[in-house]
């Protein structure tokens, strides 16, 4: 086991980063303090590439290892689960709002990158293609999430801070005390009712800051399938994270 890295800031959670051997194989290991947390919890990260063992804030680091090593074998079998990563390639087909577009590169054509009949075209030199794709889908995951930013926050009479939108893999969204929405651009490729659900969620919070059920209440007037949406995003979202 080597120790990689470790981060602490204030006022956020502490964690260290190892690679860990679990039966002859590398595994990128966090251990993360968390002063919410009671107990010692063991779970893929948001990526699906390594492990993240949260623990209680008075716990060693090294219990979070000795139970990463306990659960080697629940480890492995979901590692081996997560489906394989696909590239941004010609021919390789992606969801977008959660349809499924093949990418497909042309020499020549219409510039750019663009939707048509079912399929992600796009066009310039091809060593360029995975990047133009990458640049695509985080534009279009910002016009998304913020014409639904817009029209949640007039309903509900709160303004949203700024947005961002980033490759997060821990969180789908969060709202600062700032009211700052920052989301992850991989929800362009989920349902459109997920999408839907994660911007009300975050908006939801610029009226209630915790998760009582006067926030679940408030979130339901603003997206149609609450638990619908949750379910899909906990039984597929980390397939997102393999795309690219």
């Amino acid at each position: 086991m080597k120790l990689l890295q470790r981060r602490r800031a204030p006022g956020t959670v502490r964690e260290k980063h190892f690679s860990l051997s679990l039966r002859g194989r590398s595994v990128p290991l966090v251990v993360r303090k968390n002063p919410r947390a009671k107990r010692i919890i063991v779970r893929l990260s948001g990526d699906g590439d390594g492990v993240v063992v949260t623990v209680p804030a008075r716990t060693a680091f090294d219990e979070g290892v000795r139970a990463a090593k306990r659960n080697a074998d629940w480890i492995i079998q979901r590692l081996d689960a997560v489906p394989p990563r696909l590239p941004f390639a010609d021919g390789v087909a992606i969801p977008i709002l959660g349809r499924d577009h093949t990418i497909r590169y042309r020499a020549k054509g219409r510039s750019g990158v663009h939707l048509e009949d079912g399929e992600l075209v796009v066009t310039g030199p091809d060593a360029l293609l995975a990047g133009r794709v990458d640049r695509w889908l985080k534009k279009r995951a910002r016009t998304e999430i913020t014409v639904r930013v817009a029209a949640k926050t007039a309903r509900l009479g709160r303004p949203a801070g700024r947005i961002t939108v980033r490759d997060t893999r821990s969180r789908w969204g969060s709202c600062s005390s700032r009211g700052n929405l920052s989301f992850c651009w991989r929800l362009v490729m989920a349902p459109e009712a997920v999408l839907d659900y994660v911007v009300a969620h975050e908006v939801g919070h610029l009226a209630v800051p915790n998760h009582g059920p006067q926030f679940w209440r408030t979130v339901a007037t603003l997206t149609d399938d609450v638990e619908s949406a949750r379910l899909w995003l906990r039984r597929y979202g980390r397939a997102l994270h393999r795309y690219g």
